[in-house]
């Protein structure tokens, strides 16, 4: 880091420091949870609160923690929490302790309904439909899910190393948390040149939904300053799993804001506040010269930001709309 390019404005104080790929989610009882890959990239952490504000001060526990060889050995990242048929899960991605890149998407269940205090089990890695031969076969990681008129989708980031390797995102409809009912489906590729900064990447899938339409965003381009959020637009009613259904923004809709000591912005989640409007978390930097590999820089942290809507319903991601309690 150079002290001399950082700039502390009101905008850049973090939510929660050090944690990147921040995910919160608010169950039926009202109750927040924050989950986020740590610096060590070697386990599993949650917090819980009554409030959001709860969340920053909230004691944070380990549930589960990197196997010491083989699978889910090495690079624990971007842990998702989900409330689904009853029970909670967490999807994560991990590499192999012998094999560190070999990253895949993998599933927890709590045993019980107390995601803080009950047993967590392995399920695995997720099982890809009978009838895919592709999903899995090579780097994948940031999987999301979410349900739209009574069916369960999962989107995801997977790499294809056919010449340069590209990250794209991936989609398909799942029968159970833990399995596809169908093959994967081409959602994104990226297509403009602020996806393809440092490596050519569409990855950190995350959905909201407003008014009839289902807006998907992602993160592009390599994880330092040029790290950005892009955005995907669906009719709620329209068969996702076909391409046509999604318009991609030319542009993105957050990126680096030099004025106000932010760089990098990426890996967001969206969630429901206590007043009932809409909110995400993402995690950002407050300097623009890292030194050695971003990935290991740990100073990506939590912030949160209220979503605003524009005349025709879009969703606008304004820096200055980040909450602040202090």
């Amino acid at each position: 880091m150079n002290a001399e390019n950082y700039r502390k404005t009101q905008y850049n104080k973090p939510f929660i420091a050090q944690r990147a790929d921040p995910y919160i989610v608010k169950a039926a009882d009202g109750t927040f949870y924050f989950t986020a890959s740590v610096p060590e990239y070697d386990r599993i952490v949650l917090r819980h609160a009554d409030t959001l504000e709860g969340l920053r001060s909230a004691e944070e526990k380990t549930i589960w923690t990197k196997h010491e060889h083989g699978v889910m050995g090495k690079h624990i990242w971007a842990p998702e929490l989900h409330f689904i048929g009853g029970g909670w899960y967490i999807y994560f991605a991990a590499g192999e302790a012998e094999d560190i890149w070999k990253i895949r998407p993998w599933v927890l269940h709590c045993k019980g309904m107390d995601p803080m205090n009950d047993e967590w089990e392995e399920c695995g890695m997720i099982k890809r439909a009978d009838d895919d031969e592709f999903s899995f076969n090579s780097f994948s990681l940031d999987m999301t899910v979410f349900e739209n008129k009574g069916k369960m989708y999962a989107v995801w980031a997977e790499k294809v190393n056919i010449g340069k390797a590209i990250s794209n995102l991936y989609i398909a409809e799942l029968s159970s948390p833990v399995e596809m009912k169908s093959a994967q489906v081409l959602l994104t590729t990226p297509d403009y040149d602020w996806e393809r900064v440092g490596f050519w990447v569409n990855e950190g899938p995350t959905t909201l939904f407003h008014d009839g339409k289902i807006y998907l965003t992602f993160s592009a381009s390599s994880t330092g300053i040029c790290y950005c959020l892009g955005m995907l637009t669906a009719d709620a009613d329209s068969d996702l799993l076909d391409p046509r259904s999604w318009e991609k923004d030319r542009y993105p809709v957050l990126s680096s804001k030099e004025e106000l000591g932010m760089y990098g912005p990426g890996h967001n989640t969206f969630f429901k506040g206590e007043d009932g409007e809409d909110y995400t978390s993402y995690h950002c930097r407050t300097y623009d010269e890292i030194v050695g590999d971003p990935l290991y820089d740990p100073n990506r942290h939590c912030y949160v930001m209220k979503v605003l809507y524009d005349k025709s319903g879009r969703p606008v991601f304004d820096i200055k709309n980040n909450v602040n309690f202090d």
